[in-house]
């Protein structure tokens, strides 16, 4: 971002992009605890998670404002306008995860109640490690206003699709195999869903990023391949 005449006009752009780190790191912080929870089980870890999603409110709030005041007070044109608002939509996207976190933590304790089978444990693990490692990317690459790194990252949502299909069969599986295992898996397929639904978000921040970078949009049709939702063919 090139600097200005006025010194401070600067500062509250960076001010702006530290809030997006912070929400950022508390947002990959809270995907990391909700999953560490659930597989725990973890109850008093999950409170935690639950309680950060008000800190995570109050950031998001802290950086609308400010935003606000810096369009009203310095008029912002061309790149910095893109900063600004794209930072006012990066931070709903952000916001957005935190909740889905959040959700996670909530079935902690109903999931707890039945044993979780250790293919099924390592399954939502390893989809969770790819959904947080993209969580934790797309702000880093943001920061370094990697263009390139930002277009790669949203075309791997297309990983996160095939994890969560994998997943959603799996506990479909378990839940035919045993009756008693359907209260527990459901709480699981809604939690692989807000695992998928945060790998959206995630998709979300590195289009708005990449527009603030360039000036220019990606493609809009991005990889989408979540099999649990296509229709079946007509008879």
């Amino acid at each position: 971002m090139g600097e200005h005449t006025v010194t401070s006009f600067d500062e509250e752009l960076d001010e702006i992009d530290r809030l997006i780190r912070d929400m950022g790191e508390l947002a990959g912080s809270m995907v990391e605890a909700s999953i560490m929870a659930l597989l725990g089980p973890d109850n008093a870890l999950a409170q935690r998670v639950i309680s950060d999603d008000a800190v995570m409110d109050a950031r998001q709030h802290e950086l609308d404002d400010r935003s606000i005041t810096l369009i009203a007070k310095r008029q912002p044109m061309a790149q910095d306008l893109r900063a600004v608002v794209g930072a006012i939509r990066m931070a709903g996207d952000l916001e957005r995860i935190g909740d889905l976190a959040k959700n996670i933590a909530k079935r902690v304790y109903a999931v707890g109640q039945t044993p979780m089978p250790r293919t099924l444990s390592h399954s939502i693990d390893s989809m969770a490690s790819l959904v947080l490692d993209q969580v934790q990317g797309v702000v880093e690459r943001y920061v370094a206003r990697d263009a390139e790194g930002l277009a790669e990252l949203r075309a791997e949502d297309e990983q996160v699709d095939v994890k969560y299909t994998a997943v959603f069969r799996e506990l479909l599986t378990y839940m035919m195999e045993d009756p008693r295992n359907i209260t527990a898996c459901t709480h699981l397929l809604f939690c692989a869903k807000n695992l998928e639904r945060i790998g959206d978000h995630v998709t979300n921040i590195a289009e708005n990023a990449y527009y603030v970078v360039t000036g220019t949009l990606l493609p809009p049709n991005r990889p989408k391949i979540d099999e649990t939702t296509l229709r079946a063919p007509a008879a």
